[in-house]
């Protein structure tokens, strides 16, 4: 559990350390997660082909098993909300893919690209996003990853 832990630290270091140094190049990078739905429907290879294609590049990635602690505390922004206990149940329901992507304007562009994580929305709004394809997820700006 402590190994989970201290990747994601780790993780989240090498994300912003990075983006500093890219910053001249106006290179982005932010971290994208297949959650479990997408790695059980076998959806993994289908998701990065689409990230390749979109012009991302995957600088890292690694599968790991989530447990509580550490999905409370990368959602702690939703631990008031009513479908909390239902967010963690499902996070911690088998192994997501957690990956490194980069791009000039990277952060815009996956969220264009996956369109709402709230499936009901992207369902509206988005119905050919990538969410339909298979639940990933995503951190909007470099700051929320050093939280």
């Amino acid at each position: 559990m402590r190994l989970i832990s201290v990747f994601l630290l780790h993780l989240l270091v090498i994300l912003f350390l990075q983006s500093l140094s890219y910053a001249a190049l106006e290179k982005e990078r932010t971290l994208a997660m297949i959650k479990p739905d997408g790695i059980r429907g076998n959806f993994t290879n289908q998701i990065k082909h689409v990230i390749v294609q979109s012009g991302f590049v995957i600088v890292h990635e690694m599968m790991l098993q989530l447990d509580v602690r550490n999905v409370s505390l990368f959602y702690s922004e939703h631990s008031e909300k009513s479908f909390f206990p239902n967010l963690v149940e499902y996070m911690t329901s088998g192994p997501v893919l957690v990956m490194v992507i980069e791009k000039t304007n990277a952060i815009a562009d996956w969220r264009a690209l996956i369109g709402p994580t709230d499936a009901g929305k992207a369902k509206v709004s988005h119905p050919n996003s990538n969410e339909e394809v298979a639940p990933i997820n995503f951190i909007s700006e470099c700051n929320e990853a050093e939280k």
